[in-house]
């Protein structure tokens, strides 16, 4: 399999993470909830700019990564700047790769300040899943368009002889954007396809979701997402001020007991061994170092670089194995360096696959050029706080998410160095690499 990487500016100005903060995420139950995406977006980066010691209108620049903003949101992220109070004369705007929008929202910001184009510029990514669109076929859109041109009673009558109960059929907009439309698998038929290749077993990938589900509990029993979780206050006036997709009741026995989704009846992926899918938000403020000065800012990291890499969409979920091994690579770095490892769970049979990749020599000689196993990553340094399969998967704000975690657990172990990766619907990977200090 021929394999493209493409890989940020690794040179240039400094780039710094100053704050971050994110919302809850909230679990979809069926029906949309109660927060649109900009109404998350806004809720993160009103609070992270209210720390600052500069106004609103100070930025340069505002980039939003989001797969699907809603109607009443075309270019969300100038939606959210105004929300915000930047003023009109702050520009906006979005970007969207699959999964890793906020990851690339990111990237934007990072190349547009390390050339020296920007200062500040907040950044990040954002998605109401539960708000994703409910589609008319197009049988009935070309109905309606007859409707629209029947200009006489006789000309309805006859239009409505046309009209069939199939036309109601509705398309649902989500299950339709997780099918990849080259290969025309969903993407847990992608996972399926890993855990067969490497032959990554139900238990296994169980085991993995449960411990997800762990150290999600710890991390909010320890407190250790409250510097990062901003409250949302939902119309009604309730608050949330966790992610409420945790099962603290998870165990292998109820895990076990659940049906494969994707390939019955024999499959292996299972709603509670995927990501759950959530409404979310993470923002970033970044900085150039002349912009820390004027502004005496803290500095919780500095992005390092970011790369990319292209793959059989079949096999989507490898993406981060491939990406990171090109970012090691470029920075000469092993495995053994990083302090802490961020890998999107969308999963648990797509990120076990990536480790699996990466303790194998004849693949990682096959695809990554190198002459022995790239390594094996230290379990307690992955995901120690849980990820997507407990936390749920916003998709537009994932890639963001990782990157935010990875920062402050880093500066909660005093690392130096975190990799925050992901795979992306349509063959693609991404990670990022931060450094504390």
């Amino acid at each position: 399999m021929a394999k493209r990487t493409t890989s940020a500016a690794a040179k240039g100005a400094p780039v710094y993470i100053v704050d971050g903060s994110r919302t809850p995420q909230l679990k979809a139950r069926g029906e949309p909830g109660p927060f649109r995406a900009s109404d998350l977006a806004v809720t993160a980066g009103r609070s992270l700019l209210l720390r600052q010691p500069f106004p609103a209108s100070a930025l340069d620049e505002v980039i939003m990564g989001c797969v699907m903003p809603g109607p009443d949101e075309a270019n969300i992220g100038r939606v959210i700047a105004l929300r915000l109070g930047c003023g009109v004369g702050v520009t906006a705007w979005t970007v969207q790769r699959n999964c890793a929008s906020g990851m690339q929202a990111l990237e934007c910001a990072f190349r547009k300040i390390s050339t020296g184009r920007s200062s500040l510029v907040l950044a990040g990514g954002v998605e109401a899943m539960s708000h994703a669109p409910v589609l008319m076929s197009e049988a009935m859109v070309k109905w309606l368009a007859g409707w629209n041109v029947a200009r006489d009673l006789p000309a309805r009558l006859k239009q409505l002889k046309r009209l069939r109960l199939a036309h109601f059929k509705p398309i649902i907009g989500l299950l339709r954007g997780l099918t990849d439309p080259i290969v025309g698998l969903s993407m847990g038929q992608t996972a399926e396809n890993l855990a067969y290749r490497f032959g990554i077993d139900r238990e296994t990938m169980d085991a993995f979701a449960l411990r997800s589900h762990q150290r999600l509990a710890a991390a909010q029993d320890g407190g250790f997402l409250a510097n990062e979780v901003e409250p949302l206050y939902d119309p009604a006036g309730a608050v949330v001020i966790e992610d409420d997709g945790l099962r603290r009741d998870s165990s292998m026995e109820r895990l076990g007991r659940l049906k494969p989704v994707f390939d019955r009846p024999y499959g292996l992926v299972t709603a509670g061994n995927s990501a759950q899918v959530t409404d979310g938000a993470a923002v970033f403020l970044l900085a150039s170092e002349q912009a820390v000065k004027d502004h005496d800012l803290p500095v919780l990291a500095r992005i390092v670089d970011c790369e990319w890499a292209g793959i059989d969409p079949a096999e989507m979920g490898l993406g981060p194995a491939y990406a990171m091994a090109a970012l090691l690579k470029r920075r000469r770095l092993k495995v053994a360096d990083i302090d802490c490892w961020e890998i999107n769970e969308a999963f648990a049979a797509q990120v076990l696959a990536c480790l699996e990749a990466w303790k194998d020599p004849a693949f990682c000689r096959s695809e990554f050029g190198t002459r022995s196993a790239i390594g094996e990553i230290d379990m307690s340094r992955l995901n120690v706080d849980g990820g997507g399969i407990a936390l749920g998967h916003p998709v537009g704000a994932s890639g963001a998410r990782v990157v935010l975690h990875a920062t402050r657990v880093l500066e909660r172990m005093e690392g130096r160095y975190g990799m925050a990766s992901l795979c992306i619907g349509g063959g693609q990977g991404g990670a990022m690499l931060v450094e504390r200090g």
